[in-house]
């Protein structure tokens, strides 16, 4: 029985694994100029010196927002409708240009960029994915940038981050805050801990939650070196001081998304702080093409605290 056990969790305990430590590197399919938006291609280091590609989309306004995605993405979305990428997360296309053109139509500057080993980034630390503990590093590179850049550097500036970005940025936040005292406002998108992933997949499995997640525990170690208990945006969030905007998908079915999203939103320092909950969807993917079909209340957000 055992050994059907294990068999049976195996596939699952490989297939994060395996995700966790190289992610998946996607070709940058679309660019702002098809949603009649001018663009500049620019690139900076990251804080260790990994090369990281970006776009900045310029706006008459002294307001910037850095955006930064998920894992598996690049700064224009998911490629989820072609072939060799249809088996992952739900075989639709995730497209963030609705929602930047959104944010840029309603007055913000924009500089998104790809995180490491995505999109057209350098590849850092072997290829491995640190789910944001590496690309923290990222972050504070895309806010030096904009800082020291002649024309960005004049601007006031906030963050937009999601799911493995947004762990970064909260990761970034509690390491370095220095390099944070002038952000105005943050918001964050499908932000996740790592043992949630497994825990929910043993579930749906019938299996004991607690043991799959010490089981991709062992493989994270062996592939990487990091465990998968070091992947939790909450033991965090005490950096995260300025106000925050938090949306989540609730009934996600790859993760337990109402109690990991609260969890993360409690560990928040911010006094100002509010969550959303996304009902439209059970699938994870659906919350990323959410802003570009709804974005008024991000916008809404960043105008209240950009005044």
């Amino acid at each position: 029985m055992a050994g059907k056990v294990v068999d049976k969790l195996d596939p699952l305990t490989e297939q994060y694994a395996g995700l966790f430590k190289t992610g998946l590197r996607t070709p940058v399919m679309r660019k702002p100029s098809d949603y009649g938006m001018d663009f500049e291609e620019t690139w900076f280091p990251s804080m260790d010196g990994v090369p990281l590609e970006a776009w900045f989309i310029p706006a008459a306004s002294d307001k910037l927002l850095i955006i930064n995605h998920p894992m598996t993405c690049n700064r224009y979305g998911f490629p989820g409708h072609l072939p060799e990428y249809k088996a992952y997360f739900g075989g639709f296309e995730v497209n963030f240009l609705p929602e930047l053109k959104a944010l840029h139509d309603s007055g913000y500057n924009i500089l998104t960029y790809d995180l490491r080993n995505c999109g057209r980034s350098g590849e850092g630390n072997g290829g491995i994915s640190g789910l944001g503990l590496l690309e923290c590093r990222d972050v504070v590179g895309s806010v030096r940038y904009a800082r020291e850049h002649p024309v960005m550097g004049k601007m006031r500036t906030s963050l937009f981050s999601r799911c493995m970005g947004g762990n970064s940025t909260i990761i970034a936040m509690a390491k370095w805050p220095d390099e944070f005292r002038h952000i105005e406002a943050l918001a964050l998108l499908n932000v996740v801990s790592g043992p949630t992933f497994i825990e929910r997949g043993a579930e749906n499995l019938g299996l004991d939650p607690a043991a799959a997640a010490k089981r991709l525990d062992e493989r994270c170690r062996e592939t990487t070196g990091f465990s998968v208990f070091d992947f939790r945006p909450q033991d965090y969030g005490h950096g995260v001081t300025i106000p925050t905007f938090v949306a989540q998908l609730r009934r996600d079915f790859l993760i337990h998304g109402e109690k990991d999203g609260q969890e993360i939103f409690d560990s928040l320092a911010a006094s100002t702080k509010e969550l959303l909950w996304i009902d439209q969807s059970n699938q994870r993917f659906y919350a990323y093409n959410h802003f570009g079909q709804h974005p008024e209340q991000l916008i809404g957000w960043f105008d209240k605290h950009m005044v």
